[in-house]
């Protein structure tokens, strides 16, 4: 296939709307199932770039969940618990690695992950596709799919989901171009490879790196070169736990991102594990739910008696006291940076999720204050040098 119309471009009114290659080459990919759209294939291209580098660098296999040209989560292969199982609605006793790559991907932020693009390095088998089937999603790309696999993700949205397969040994052109208002940008394709030779300057007084904290810091750098800038990533046990992106101020990413990181520890804690489900709650209304019982909205909820609709009883108040206490528990995390940390309040309110690694390139003026802040706390700080902008 040299081209693919598509129905029409970011939105309704952007017509035509075409995909091709501008030599005139067959594209890398194969639509085996659906009718992927503009926004489709903007986020299955960044997102299998993300996990072809992160299987690369780490060599586990890896997933990402996207939306919106962004990751709400990534995640490299490793065994679930019986926590993880349970927040993430796992019911099929059977998981592949890729199968856990992918459930860890979507579970870093799962309301975000509502209706997302997902991405794997290796092969769909049985176990992903049987998970994917039962989540809310628009598509998937991969190197390529059992037959089960296939037969399985076929049936989603009535058989419309969208399947595409990508030539895993597809090397892009080093010049690329984008087209702004009619006018060309031209430049060189960010091939700049993200590994542990990035992470020896270490810059705090504490050098200690664990060989699992360098790969949650390539796991974060990795995120953070598929996600919009301005951005931030927190990482916790190779999976991204919260993606702040997108946003004009340092100090704003790493709160979005942080609290995400919260959410996700707080859908851990006895409360939430307690919950008293009534059967037929669908996993998107538990989601929810999960996001308003931990929010200071639920008393609201209380007062309405829109509780009954998903809990056989009524939930006891999470209180701000006891959430906060909880996730002071949080330890471990490593936060990542697309570019440097100008204040050192960035430390601090990582700090206050857990952080105890963070990667930035460094270069702010203020980099003795940074260092300073993160030495207060005994984080260990690695300036990589490297800005990781994406737009």
């Amino acid at each position: 296939m040299k081209e693919f119309q598509l129905k029409y471009g970011c939105n309704p009114n952007q017509k035509p709307a075409t995909v091709y290659m501008k030599d005139g080459s067959e594209l890398p990919f194969k639509i085996l199932n659906g009718r992927p759209g503009y926004i489709n294939f903007m986020d299955a291209l960044n997102s299998w770039q993300l996990v072809k580098e992160l299987k690369e660098a780490t060599g586990l296999p890896s997933a990402a969940s996207f939306k919106h040209v962004s990751p709400a989560g990534a995640a490299v292969a490793k065994p679930l618990t019986d926590v993880d199982r349970k927040i993430y609605f796992v019911e099929q006793e059977s998981l592949s690695p890729i199968a856990s790559a992918y459930i860890r991907a979507r579970g870093a932020d799962r309301l975000c992950s509502y209706g997302d693009w997902a991405a794997l390095s290796d092969i769909c088998d049985a176990d992903t596709a049987t998970y994917l089937k039962a989540e809310v999603s628009d598509g998937i790309i991969a190197p390529g799919y059992t037959d089960e696999a296939l037969e399985i993700l076929k049936t989603k949205k009535k058989g419309n989901y969208n399947v595409i397969e990508i030539d895993p040994n597809y090397v892009c052109d080093p010049q690329e171009t984008k087209d702004v208002f009619g006018i060309t940008f031209e430049q060189g394709h960010n091939n700049f490879k993200i590994n542990e030779d990035l992470l020896k300057n270490i810059v705090t007084k504490n050098k200690e790196l664990p060989e699992a904290a360098k790969i949650d810091m390539i796991v974060s750098l990795i995120t953070l070169k598929y996600t919009q800038s301005n951005s931030v990533c927190y990482v916790k046990d190779g999976m991204a736990i919260g993606v702040g992106a997108g946003q004009q101020s340092r100090i704003h990413c790493t709160r979005l991102a942080g609290s995400k990181a919260d959410n996700w520890y707080l859908r851990q804690s006895p409360k939430v594990l307690s919950l008293p489900w009534k059967a037929d709650v669908r996993r998107p209304d538990r989601d929810n739910a999960i996001d308003v019982y931990t929010s200071d909205e639920y008393e609201d909820v209380l007062r309405d008696g829109e509780w009954q609709k998903v809990f056989t009883e009524k939930p006891e108040v999470f209180t701000a006291e006891e959430k906060k206490a909880w996730i002071k528990t949080q330890k471990g995390v490593t936060v990542g940076s697309d570019a440097f940390f100008p204040f050192g309040d960035n430390v601090e309110r990582a700090r206050k999720s857990g952080a105890a690694y963070i990667a930035e390139p460094g270069g702010s003026i203020r980099d003795d204050n940074v260092i300073e802040t993160a030495d207060k706390y005994g984080i260990v700080m690695a300036f990589t040098g490297m800005r990781l902008f994406h737009h």
